[in-house]
């Protein structure tokens, strides 16, 4: 196992299997989606996929470090790296809090 990929799973289970911005549930491996078919039959599977997402991008010198990683569904990493000004950590978090609370981010698209 890579070294980010054994920071990740550190941090999924560190976080109660958790996404960092959004607190939904996410998965690791595909056979972990089992048991739970609501969330999977309106919505590609990806969306809620485990990934390590760096606090500090790499492309800005950020490095593969337990304290520079984060576990964050899929969703939630790549709608923050699509900016062209990449918001903070801190400032993603509380983005993705105000749109769950307006029911405007994925949950909604999922049907939690």
């Amino acid at each position: 196992m890579k070294k980010t990929s054994k920071i990740r799973r550190a941090k999924m289970l560190a976080q109660g299997g958790r996404c960092y911005y959004c607190d939904l549930p996410m998965w690791e491996h595909e056979a972990e989606k089992v048991g739970w078919p609501d969330l999977w039959t309106n919505e590609k599977p990806k969306t809620l996929q485990c990934t390590a997402e760096h606090l500090v991008p790499r492309s800005d010198g950020g490095v593969d470090t337990p304290e520079n990683i984060v576990a964050a569904c899929w969703f939630c990493n790549t709608t923050r790296h699509k900016r062209k000004q990449v918001r903070s950590p801190q400032e993603h978090r509380a983005h993705v809090k105000k749109r769950m609370r307006k029911g405007r981010w994925l949950q909604a698209s999922i049907n939690l």
